[in-house]
């Protein structure tokens, strides 16, 4: 019994270890994007899945057609201007997008293993398959909408739903993950957990906007105006300022109910780290404000954005009900409520 015991701890470890390097390729992606959109290489390659009509893109003007801008701008509905620099930036972007789709494919299969014993896992993992497919298929639709705001609104916010759905089998695989709380302590800490997702969420939903905002902004002042670019921006770069100090509230409110009840656990660990992830958050955010908006810092800004939801949804992962002491009382407290 021992054996077998030591066995599937064993399997639960390694299928934890991939879903984790999973959800570090998901991140890798996240951050690809955030330098093509930083360095305005979206349309680095005008169509796709081929990027100028070739698997491995130009590097020199020379080795495109003449007319190349008549046939992509056509195409495009605008016109397209070579450089290869943005080319290959995005389809790296590319590559990094295959390549993690890929791995949420070995993922699939190595959660089959688990279809017996733990079907949530192999449909969470199955779930992440869907999902990173249909977001392989929105990046296609991110180009031929010439970067319509909406679509890459949508792209990110499935790429989220990725993690979510990569940490969800990752949580599950670990039969240790959670933590005994009363339905009081419980009850008060999911709520609060879950506000702040829900806050996070629609200040990365605004940071879009604010996105969108300044590529006008660049495109009306041009980059020798860098400097006067936050002063153009309109409300939607204020309202994401303001509510970063709400996020910053919603943290220091998740850390000090986690420090109050369950302080030492891998959950506390969380709660500071997720602390420390807002932090270096606004302060990036600072550094783009005030410091002439850098290139380098905007995916970093992106990044910290999706790794801080991550934290938080994670957080609230373990502290989900394991007992079945807990799940009834639970169940009880909402049939009276009913």
């Amino acid at each position: 019994m021992t054996n077998s015991n030591n066995l599937t701890n064993s399997k639960k470890r390694q299928f934890r270890a991939l879903a984790l390097l999973t959800v570090l390729c998901i991140y890798l992606v996240v951050l690809a994007g955030g330098v093509v959109r930083g360095t305005g290489s979206g349309m680095g390659c005008p169509d796709w899945p081929k990027c100028f009509g070739r698997w491995i893109p130009p590097t020199h003007i020379s080795q495109l057609p003449v007319d190349y801008q008549e046939i992509y701008g056509a195409k495009l509905k605008g016109e397209v201007e070579f450089n290869a620099t943005k080319t290959w930036i995005e389809y790296i972007n590319r590559l990094i997008g295959a390549f993690s789709g890929f791995i949420v494919f070995v993922t699939l299969i190595a959660s089959l293993s688990f279809l017996k014993t733990n079907k949530p896992i192999v449909l969470g993992s199955f779930a992440a398959f869907i999902l990173i497919g249909l977001n392989g298929w929105l990046g296609a639709k991110v180009v031929s909408t010439e970067l319509a705001q909406y679509m890459i609104t949508i792209h990110f916010l499935l790429a989220i739903l990725v993690v979510f759905a990569l940490l969800y089998v990752f949580a599950r695989a670990d039969s240790d993950a959670n933590t005994e709380l009363s339905v009081h302590q419980y009850t008060t800490l999911s709520r609060l957990l879950i506000a702040t997702l829900v806050i996070s969420t629609i200040q990365v939903v605004l940071g879009t906007q604010v996105r969108t905002a300044l590529d006008q902004v660049v495109n009306r002042l041009g980059y020798e105006q860098r400097v006067n670019w936050i002063d153009n921006l309109d409300w939607h770069f204020y309202v994401h300022r303001s509510f970063s100090i709400l996020v910053l509230v919603l943290h220091i409110a998740v850390v000090y109910q986690i420090r109050k009840v369950i302080q030492g656990t891998s959950v506390y660990k969380l709660g500071v780290t997720m602390m420390a992830i807002v932090v270096m958050e606004i302060v990036s955010g600072v550094i783009m404000a005030y410091g002439g908006v850098p290139a380098a810092m905007q995916p970093i800004h992106l990044l910290l954005a999706v790794v801080m939801i991550g934290l938080q949804y994670m957080a609230w992962l373990r502290i989900s009900p394991k007992s079945e002491r807990l799940e009834s009382q639970l169940e009880t407290v909402s049939s009276q409520r009913l």
